[in-house]
């Protein structure tokens, strides 16, 4: 197996590690380490990546990182009554060039994924999520992308990627495997009125801060369609983090963005996980806390994964029929969980992106909408996506 880009914790961090007691994440986590190489993923369920990339940053002027202290601060935490098996694979370099790394987090993620292994990302620019992504390209021939930011990230596709356009090179760069992308918690000052217009016309979602932050159940059907979740750490307002890292005064606050976390985690389609544009600063222990308490939340919630899906044993589940404007909407509740789902038809005069029928994660709210002949608004864009 080649992990070739792959390089050690560092012996500081292994070093710190010892210290700690032996109930601590840090001692029940498989290290790759310079002395004993790769460890063994026989059974290893998530594995943590860093990628120490930032040359696409907007703002880059030269500015080196490194990971040590996350580790050391996730490493202290405490696990909870977890099942998973789980490896610290390191980090990857940055490559002669922006695409050498590029290179080296496509090849190392698919090959994670081809194992069952969910890959944690700890970066580095937030436009690591195009490599990310295109690690699917053998994989899986559509793949859905959540984002939690405080902006669209489309950016001028014509221009070279950048960590605030990586988006715009997702959408337009073959083989065309995108089939939904949703931002949460999103703040309209930073997006332009072009970009919220080209997210309308592309049906892609979008979820307000102000929406997300009364209602934070809003993020979990969202969290169950998604393959890939890429949090960018500027939609953290800016009291919750170091003084290097700060952004906004308005933002997610560490509840609101550790639920997020969790709720990536519980959703079984989620295969791999990314938290970016970490900068490092001299008071780095509030930036440092946070993203490992991310990271928690989101192994916890893989922990407490339930297979609820299976609609083939009608003991599993309800069915519901209703109808909204002359169209039939048929809901599905599971047995087992609560959860809901709509059913996308599959129109066969149409060459759509689905072959079949499909369903969609939404919630009960969204029920009762069709309940008082009101479309719900994921059913409506996923419906016009295959209709194009």
């Amino acid at each position: 197996m080649n992990f070739n880009f792959l390089s050690p914790v560092s012996d500081v961090v292994l070093a710190h590690n010892e210290l700690l007691s032996l109930q601590a994440l840090g001692r029940k986590i498989r290290i790759h380490s310079a002395q004993k190489g790769i460890p063994d993923l026989e059974g290893v369920n998530i594995a943590i990546l860093g990628v120490l990339e930032n040359r696409n940053d907007v703002n880059y002027i030269g500015e080196e990182f490194q990971l040590n202290e996350i580790r050391k601060t996730f490493y202290s935490l405490f696990p909870g009554s977890w099942h998973t098996t789980m490896a610290d694979l390191g980090d990857i370099n940055k490559g002669e060039s922006v695409e050498d790394t590029y290179f080296a987090l496509k090849t190392t993620i698919a090959i994670l994924i081809k194992k069952n292994i969910i890959p944690i990302i700890i970066g580095g620019t937030q436009d690591l999520t195009y490599p990310n992504y295109r690690a699917y390209d053998t994989i899986m021939p559509m793949v859905n992308i959540v984002n939690v930011d405080c902006k669209f990230d489309l950016g001028d596709s014509t221009k070279p990627i950048k960590n605030d356009s990586f988006v715009g090179k997702i959408i337009l760069d073959q083989p065309y495997n995108l089939f939904n992308y949703a931002t949460i918690g999103f703040q309209t000052y930073f997006n332009s009125q072009e970009e919220k217009d080209l997210m309308d016309s592309l049906y892609f979602e979008s979820y307000r801060l102000g929406s997300v932050s009364k209602d934070i159940t809003l993020v979990e059907p969202v969290m169950r369609d998604a393959n890939i979740v890429s949090i960018d750490l500027s939609a953290v307002k800016g009291s919750e983090v170091s003084l290097n890292q700060k952004f906004s005064p308005n933002g997610l606050d560490g509840k609101e963005i550790c639920a997020i976390a969790r709720y990536a985690g519980i959703s079984n389609k989620v295969s791999s996980f990314g938290i970016y544009e970490y900068k490092p600063s001299k008071d780095d222990d509030m930036t440092c806390m946070l993203m490992s308490q991310m990271l928690w939340y989101f192994i916890e919630g893989v922990n407490f994964r339930v297979k609820d899906d299976d609609f083939t044993d009608d003991s599993n589940y309800q069915k519901f029929i209703t109808l909204v404007d002359s169209q039939e909407l048929v809901f599905y509740k599971s047995n087992k969980t609560g959860r809901w789902w709509i059913e996308i038809p599959f129109l066969t005069e149409i060459n759509n992106k689905l072959k079949r029928h499909t369903l969609l994660p939404c919630m009960h709210l969204d029920y009762l909408d069709a309940c008082n002949n009101k479309v719900p608004d994921r059913w409506y864009k996923a419906f016009q996506k295959n209709c194009v």
